[in-house]
């Protein structure tokens, strides 16, 4: 396993701190193994991201996705067998599973959709605008105002 020392950084920096516990967090459950369901993210964007779920043999009602904030939560609820017969071989996971998502700020999910055995959940990072760059005068002088002269002008007749 491989172990990652942020005890530097931590020293050097203010206010990292949910970052780094969520990168040990991260390390820590990545080592438990538990890879089901298998998934992808995708950018599709500056601001946008996809993540497929491999849900097969889920239906929409067996899956709840929670938004909460910086967090989603994918859950399946396994269902009852619905065979009739007896099964020989049983190699389609049908068990209970619970996926997590750190989500950056701004981050909200868009659209769910559930399709040929694969969850697609579409993000967009949508940044405020009191969040956004924006350019800051130099000198103190706030904005610009049109000077009136007292010279009548041509076209006015």
């Amino acid at each position: 396993m491989t172990r990652f020392d942020f005890t530097p950084y931590r020293r050097s920096t203010v206010g990292f701190d949910r970052l780094f516990d969520l990168l040990e967090g991260q390390a820590r459950s990545n080592a438990a193994g538990d890879n089901y369901p298998p998934f992808n993210i995708e950018r599709r964007g500056d601001d946008s991201y996809r993540i497929t779920l491999a849900v097969a043999g889920f239906r929409s009602p067996d899956i709840d996705i929670t938004a909460q904030q910086n967090l989603l939560i994918v859950q399946g609820r396994k269902r009852e067998d619905e065979t009739t017969g007896e099964m020989v071989h049983v190699g389609i996971a049908n068990r209970g599973f619970e996926r997590r998502f750190e989500l950056a700020d701004f981050v909200r999910v868009e659209h769910a959709d559930l399709a040929d055995g694969l969850l697609v959940i579409d993000l967009v990072r949508e940044v405020p605008e009191a969040m956004k760059p924006r350019k800051i005068a130099i000198g103190g002088q706030p904005t610009l105002q049109a000077v009136e002269t007292d010279t009548p002008r041509a076209d006015a007749a």
